[in-house]
């Protein structure tokens, strides 16, 4: 099953996309299926079937929740950027994205005026089904219904202003999300599952989820100490080495590049570079 959010009557509904993709198949409202989203997962969408190309895809989160995101979270990362002097600490640094910056795939992304393009970050999105509060690590992963790949791509000289990353993590349509696969068909990313990024075709990230510092159940469980994570909250995991602003010299996405990240059992997310003229199109 691969869910996705469809915008229809005002509002956003949650939709099963069939194999093939070319049809929708409606599961409930946003908001009906955060409250029970393991049910909705464990039986086939019963609601009205839709063409694909007939309706508007958004990502299937809720206004209200909180995306957390892992930064330096795979070691060969850490090495090859600015960082790499620096041990690596015993707790994740931690960020944030607002909803808003959320898109899908297919989305057009555009280069902030002031940046001289945009870096990549292909990495695999968890989503929260229940709400923790001091939970343990196991009954934090046990509380992930979904997985979905996700790019971060990231405006690095706003990231770069501070001390402080969410500038430059926040752009419009920033962070395109695949669709959510439910955990049960994904298994557990201790288990090593593929994470490439291409450029125009060519690969420029490959990383296992093995090779991550910080898991998923740690994370949560660190998060909920502090606040409450509730039903449709995500956290991203954070990236593999090979990205643009690292490499020599720097390559930094254009308008009119296309940029695919594939993570095993979640697919391909594909988004195309624009100019800055088209940003406001479809903020």
């Amino acid at each position: 099953m691969r869910i996705v959010g469809i915008r229809r009557d005002g509002g956003v509904q949650v939709a099963a996309l069939s194999e093939d993709g070319a049809q929708v198949t409606v599961v409930a409202g946003l908001e009906d299926f955060w409250a029970a989203a393991a049910g909705h997962l464990s039986r086939p969408a019963g609601g009205e079937t839709l063409a694909a190309s007939d309706v508007d895809f958004v990502p299937p989160v809720l206004p209200g929740a909180r995306v957390v995101c892992i930064g330096l979270n795979y070691l060969k990362h850490v090495a090859e950027g600015s960082f790499r002097d620096q041990e690596i600490p015993p707790h994740p640094t931690l960020f944030a994205r607002w909803t808003q910056s959320l898109t899908v795939g297919g989305a057009e992304v555009p280069v902030p005026s002031n940046e001289d393009g945009l870096d990549w970050e292909g990495e695999v999105m968890a989503y929260v089904g229940s709400t923790l509060v001091d939970a343990s690590p196991e009954e934090a992963l046990a509380a992930v219904v979904g997985y979905s790949t996700f790019n971060d791509l990231t405006s690095r000289r706003a990231q770069k202003l501070t001390s402080q990353w969410i500038l430059g993590k926040n752009g419009d349509r920033s962070g395109p999300l695949g669709p959510m696969v439910p955990a049960a068909e994904v298994g557990d990313l201790r288990d090593g599952l593929r994470v490439r990024t291409r450029v125009n075709g060519e690969t420029v990230q490959d990383g296992r989820t093995d090779e991550m510092v910080y898991t998923v159940g740690d994370t949560l469980s660190l998060i909920s100490h502090t606040f409450t994570l509730r039903p449709g909250d995500l956290l991203a995991t954070g990236t593999p080495s090979g990205v643009g602003y690292a490499r020599t010299p720097p390559w930094l996405l254009q308008p009119g590049d296309v940029v695919e990240v594939e993570v095993e059992r979640l697919g391909v997310l594909t988004n195309t570079v624009v100019g800055n003229e088209l940003r406001e199109e479809k903020a």
